[in-house]
């Protein structure tokens, strides 16, 4: 990982324009994400500005698109120099936010349209099923006479057509969940499904996908299982690119991710279909000038792959894996596309043949009675170079007060590692435990 001072990348003077810097806003940028962008090799002739903080893309109660839009603007507006790019790399709002502002400021983006026929459940599916098989069978749930269609069978997983962080989706096993899931959906929808309706006001939509709207229905989709997969890539001039594969490890018996590993060691035949249907599904999605991730299962009893979800975004999370194996995180990609620049991503010149992202977690609540400090924070630099260490839990807080967690674990840190083999990953990750002590009051 290179470390070089704010605002100051590298100098590669071929790529400036007219020999001043081009202003790139990024939505709900963070300080992990600060320093990936500074790492970028080749665009030197780049400056990174927040456009709203994620304090304030945040907003507990109810997200107001209209509102965030206003603020955007005016920070836009009041900015001194010009605005050459608009990128964001967080879900909804964010994601719908991008094309929106970028249309009006006339920046490279994907169209409004096919970033909703990603963001909207069902409509992904329906186009989904329009180029591939690869997909559970699934329908729609009226919340206001929510009947189960006669063709789906238990287990199921029911969820709004808009959510984020799988808020609200729930696996039901017998008709007394189902009912159960659709009360709390219905209950919990309108935090992000207003906004979403807002999104959905100006695109034109297909009857039934209008008619569901975002609060008004659900869908509701057989389980698929198997190991967890997501492919990374980007699209320029209507031609998708994947660029890698990455492991989602469980911890065991449970549904909570202990890691994000890559590359992937599943076959290169089974690596050459996810491909193939990922770049079926975002053509005819229609998305373009944008990165994207695709999530999967793969079945290998019965050698069969499910698309779970399609996101218009990269995966901030891959983003250190990506540097620590290809030597570039791929926000590179998200940054050149906005910049109306072809991506050039290396491959294989990191530093490390193994990435992985792993989840420190605990599976009970808790008071936070300390987290790991800053000599702590040292030792793990020392001892551990080139890991990088993100706090969750927060001291003198409940671990149920954390936001945005999943329904069966709390995440205590990520942890970001490279290593040369797997079984490195795992000695580090232990060891790295070891030295980042937490103590909770029951």
């Amino acid at each position: 990982m290179k470390d070089q001072p704010s605002d100051q990348p590298g100098d590669h003077s071929a790529d400036r324009t007219n020999g001043e810097p081009k202003n790139v806003f990024v939505l709900g940028l963070d300080a992990r994400n600060r320093e990936l962008l500074r790492d970028l090799p080749h665009l030197s002739d780049v400056r990174f500005h927040e456009l709203l903080s994620q304090e304030e893309l945040a907003q507990d109660e109810q997200v107001s698109l209209r509102a965030l839009l206003d603020l955007a603007e005016e920070r836009l507006a009041a900015f001194g120099g010009t605005v050459d790019a608009l990128v964001g790399y967080w879900d909804f709002p964010v994601s719908s936010m991008v094309p929106i502002l970028c249309a009006r400021h006339g920046l490279p983006s994907p169209s409004l349209e096919s970033v909703v026929k990603c963001e909207d459940k069902y409509w992904s599916r329906l186009e989904q099923r329009k180029v591939s098989d690869a997909h559970p069978r699934f329908g729609l749930v009226d919340l206001d006479d929510p009947k189960l269609p006669p063709e789906l069978s238990y287990p199921l997983w029911v969820k709004p057509v808009k959510a984020f962080s799988s808020e609200l989706a729930f696996r039901v096993a017998d008709a007394e969940q189902f009912a159960d899931a659709v009360d709390r959906i219905r209950e919990g929808v309108g935090r992000i499904g207003a906004a979403f309706d807002e999104v959905l006001s100006l695109v034109d939509l297909p009857p039934d996908v209008a008619e569901a709207g975002a609060q008004g229905a659900c869908l509701v989709e057989e389980e698929i299982s198997g190991r967890q997969l997501t492919v990374e890539g980007y699209v320029h001039e209507g031609e998708p690119h994947v660029y890698g594969v990455v492991d989602s490890v469980l911890y065991p018996e449970t549904s909570s991710f202990l890691r994000y590993q890559y590359p992937s060691s599943v076959p290169d035949a089974v690596t050459a279909r996810l491909t193939d249907v990922s770049c079926r599904v975002i053509r005819q999605l229609g998305l373009d000038h944008s990165t994207f991730n695709i999530e999967f299962f793969w079945d290998e009893d019965r050698d069969r792959i499910d698309v779970v979800e399609v996101n218009p975004r990269l995966s901030q999370s891959h983003a250190p894996l990506f540097e620590y194996v290809d030597g570039v995180p791929n926000h590179e990609c998200l940054i050149s596309l906005a910049l109306g620049r072809a991506p050039r991503l290396p491959y294989r010149e990191g530093a490390y043949a193994y990435g992985a992202k792993w989840f420190l977690r605990r599976f009970s609540d808790g008071y936070v009675r300390s987290v790991p400090g800053q000599r702590d924070l040292d030792r793990v630099a020392g001892e551990l170079p080139d890991t990088l260490v993100d706090l969750n839990a927060e001291e003198g807080r409940r671990l149920s007060e954390l936001p945005l967690q999943d329904s069966y674990s709390y995440e205590l840190a990520a942890l970001y590692l490279g290593a040369d083999s797997e079984a490195e990953l795992t000695e580090k990750y232990e060891r790295c435990v070891e030295l980042l002590p937490f103590t909770f009051d029951e």
